[in-house]
Parts: structure tokens; C-alpha cells; sequence
């Protein structure tokens, strides 16, 4: 009877997959089809959640097959986030306007990543102290204890590094096996051994012009190629935000969300309150932050349901240069450094809502000033080279912790609402990378603002 179920489930699916396909058919725009294919389903991973359960047969065999769409179109998506974020960069070196102003250009992006997620920290800390979190009185069940065990793993890379090592780490002794994404600070080895290699495209192209013109083509070439079959990719975009919010509605476990509410509220707090700070301050680069939204929402969107950064590279400088009118160059190092450098959500919020909960067990005033300043410190830092995937949050807590001889436990006894929390956080970062390519595009005149202010035109479209 249980596999009638699931054929049933499929069917269901296959229909619905059906209605979003005749939709594109039809023309409607990207962005209607993407929030259609999520209300669709949050609507289908509920009613499948209410009648079989989390962890029925039914429940888990119909979500293994709904991977193939969800899970299969990550995967797509990120075989092709490392080439991208390497071609990115080296074509932001390459592009002739952007050389000029290279220097500029990157200290303005670094800068607002890092300053967004210092506030995104102090945001946290003071979430956590107005809803009075507590991570004495968390217990621990099994699933909890697992989770704590394969921590004590993780914890072991980190524990006994110093800050200067652990800046070390991000440097790439082996770049072809940062590019397979063999550590935690792969995307951001890719991201500086990228960046070296355009460096030295700027002495080739002073001495040998003729050598360096040749290289700049092949690059050329290489990122519309690439681009090109990012945009095959994000057109599966309906499609893969159904499978993937159908499994999170689905299988996620609402009653212990409700015995951590208040985390899960104090958490929404802090990131919506970090979002209107992004649209405050494209209102003061006297930019519409209506505008911003309507243009950003289906990126985000995707962020949200996918809970990856790195997924969500290719649809995010698609956005910032044919939606924001952001050059390519600025757009490519804003995406590409906020994969690994300053997420606003798993590098800034989390780890200092996490500290501030463990405090007291440490002896610690959580409301003390120097810890306030010294824990806001200690995440800027850390939040370098935080993998931009799903698990970035729990590297980035486990450094911030450890730097400060916190307890790491709370870290496993807030799995049950990771999932959860861990969408909106995404989003988060991924609108903190946007923002700060808007604010460096007008910062330094590289962005054309008729673009920005039009009406939206539909998402690849071509």
C-alpha cells in the first residue's frame, strides 16, 4: 500500500511539474513561475507532512525521489559555482574600465561585506539579549547527541587555531583541489588564486600587451561559455524551488520548532531587521529599495529554498548585471567574495546570537560591553572563509566559539530548527553580496541607474 502512496505522491508531482512547464509555455515571467513553484510547494509539502508524517516510509521515499529534481538541480548548480567563481574573477581583471579602478573597487566591496556583518553581529547579540536566549536549559536528544559527536570532528580543525592560522588556511597551497571544493576555505582559496592570476594579467599586459590581449579573449570566451550554460541551468530554477520547498515543508519537524520559537523568533528578528539595513542604505545611495526588492526576490527566493550561497552565485550576477545594470566586473567580485568573506547571515548573526546564549555557562557577562566589542570582532574575522553552502553557519560558530573558549554543544542542540533558519540566513547573505555590488557600482559610476529604475524585463530571457 505504501508504494501505491508514493506512485500517487509522484503523479501528483509530475502534474504539478506539468502546470509550472505549461506556464513557461504560456511566457508568464520567471519570477511569477518562481513564487508559484514555491506557494505550490509549501501547499504539497504540508499536505504530504499532515498525512503520512516526518519520518514515514511514504514520507522518505517520495522525498528521495523529489531529489532528483531538487537535489539534482543544486548539484548542477554548484558543478558549476567553482569555474564560475574563477572565471569571474579573471574576467573582472580583464575587463579594461575596471582596471583603472581595481584597487578602489575591491577595498569598497571587502569593506561593505565586513561592515555589514559587523552590524549583522551586533544585530544578533542584541536579538539574543532582548529575547533573554538561554542556552543553559537546551536539552539533548538523540538526534541532537548525534549531531554533537560529528561536531567533535569538525571542532578539532578549528579548536587549537589561532586567528593568524587560521588566515593562513584560506591561502591556496593546492588550487586544483580547492577547486574541487576539498576544504571549507576552498571558494575563497579559488577567490585569491583567481585573483593573483589577474594581478598578474596587469604586469603582462604593461610589457607584453600583445600576450595579454590573447589571454583576455580566451577568458572572454571561457565566461560567455560559462555564463551560458549558467543561464541553461537557472532557466530549471520553477522547477528545482518546488522540489526543494516541498522537502523542507515536508519533513521538517513542527514540534520541535515550536519548543525553540523563541530562538526561531529572536533569529527572523535579527535577519529582517538586517534586511531593511540593506534597503536603508540603498535608500541612502538614493536608489528605490522598492525597486531593489522587486528585482532581487527571485534570487532570494531561490537562496531561501536551496539554503546555498554557492547555488545561488550564477542567478546572483545574473541579477546585479541585467536587473541592477551593475557592471560585470564589480558584480562578479561582489558575488564571488560574499560566497567566503562576511555572509550576513551564517558569518555575522548566527555565531553571535550562539556566543551571547553560552556566555553565562562561561562565566561570562553576555550583556558586558569589551564582550560585546570583542565578540563583534572576533566575527568580522572569523567570517572569512565560511563555505558558502549548507554548513557554513555551524564552520563559522565553531571558529567564533572556540576563539573565545566557548562551550561548541549549542551548535548540535539547535539542529532540529537549522534548516529552518539556516533559508533565511541564506537569503541574507546572498542579498548582502547584492548590496554591496549596488553600493560600489555608485560609488564608483559603474552602474546604469535606467537599468536599475526600469520596469523589471523577464528573467532570462534570452
Amino acid at each position: 500500500m505504501n508504494i501505491l502512496y508514493i506512485i500517487i505522491n509522484l503523479a501528483v508531482f509530475i502534474i504539478l511539474l506539468a502546470g509550472l512547464y505549461a506556464m513557461q509555455r504560456k511566457h508568464v515571467s520567471f519570477s511569477k513561475r518562481v513564487f508559484s513553484a514555491l506557494g505550490i510547494g509549501i501547499v504539497f509539502g504540508i499536505i504530504l507532512h499532515f498525512l503520512y508524517g516526518t519520518t514515514s516510509y511514504v514520507t522518505n521515499h517520495t522525498i528521495d525521489w523529489l531529489n532528483i529534481v531538487g537535489s539534482g538541480y543544486v548539484s548542477l548548480l554548484q558543478m558549476v559555482v567553482m569555474p564560475l567563481v574563477s572565471i569571474s574573477i579573471l574576467a573582472a581583471f580583464t575587463k579594461l574600465k575596471l582596471t583603472k579602478n581595481i584597487g578602489k573597487i575591491s577595498f569598497l566591496v571587502l569593506a561593505i561585506l565586513l561592515g555589514t556583518t559587523a552590524i549583522a553581529a551586533a544585530l544578533g547579540i542584541g536579538s539574543a539579549l532582548l529575547y533573554g536566549l538561554d542556552g543553559i536549559h537546551l536539552t539533548q536528544g538523540t538526534a541532537e547527541a548525534a549531531r554533537n559527536a560529528e561536531l567533535k570532528t569538525s571542532v578539532a580543525s578549528v579548536k587549537d587555531m589561532t586567528i593568524p592560522q587560521q588566515i593562513v588556511s584560506f591561502l591556496p597551497n593546492n588550487p586544483f583541489a580547492d577547486l574541487t571544493g576539498a576544504r571549507p576555505t576552498s571558494t575563497i582559496a579559488v577567490v585569491i588564486f583567481s585573483a593573483i592570476l589577474g594581478m598578474a594579467y596587469l604586469g603582462v599586459k604593461r610589457k607584453q600587451p600583445e600576450q595579454a590581449e590573447h589571454f583576455a579573449k580566451i577568458v572572454d570566451t571561457l565566461y560567455t561559455i560559462v555564463m551560458r550554460v549558467v543561464t541553461l541551468i537557472l532557466r530549471l530554477t520553477p522547477y528545482g524551488v518546488l522540489a526543494l520547498i516541498t522537502k523542507v515543508t515536508a519533513s521538517s519537524d513542527y514540534g520541535a520548532i515550536v519548543k525553540l520559537a523563541k530562538f526561531v523568533l529572536a533569529s527572523y528578528t535579527a535577519i529582517i531587521v538586517m534586511f531593511l539595513v540593506h534597503l536603508l542604505l540603498i535608500s541612502l545611495a538614493k536608489l528605490s529599495p522598492v525597486r531593489y526588492v522587486q528585482k532581487a526576490l527571485p534570487a532570494l527566493t531561490f537562496a531561501f529554498t536551496s539554503r546555498s550561497s554557492a547555488g545561488t552565485l550564477p542567478l546572483n550576477i545574473e541579477t546585479q548585471t541585467k536587473h541592477f545594470g551593475i557592471s560585470e566586473g564589480i558584480a562578479n567580485f561582489s558575488a564571488s567574495f560574499g560566497l567566503s568573506i562576511g555572509q550576513n547571515g551564517c558569518a555575522g548573526i548566527y555565531p553571535a546570537m550562539l556566543a551571547i546564549m553560552v556566555a553565562p555557562s562561561a562565566g561570562i557577562n553576555p550583556a558586558s560591553p569589551s564582550f560585546i566589542i570583542t565578540l563583534i570582532l572576533v566575527v568580522v574575522v572569523s567570517s572569512f572563509g565560511v563555505a558558502g553552502v549548507g554548513g557554513g553557519a555551524t564552520f563559522a560558530s565553531l571558529i567564533v566559539l572556540s576563539v573565545l573558549n566557548l562551550p561548541i554543544a549549542i551548535v548540535g542542540l539547535l539542529i532540529s530548527v537549522e534548516p529552518l533558519i539556516d533559508m533565511g540566513r541564506t537569503a541574507l547573505n546572498v542579498s548582502g553580496a547584492m548590496t554591496s555590488g549596488i553600493l560600489t557600482g555608485k560609488i564608483t559610476g559603474e552602474m546604469d541607474k535606467k537599468i536599475y529604475q526600469q520596469e523589471d524585463a523577464d528573467l532570462l530571457e534570452a
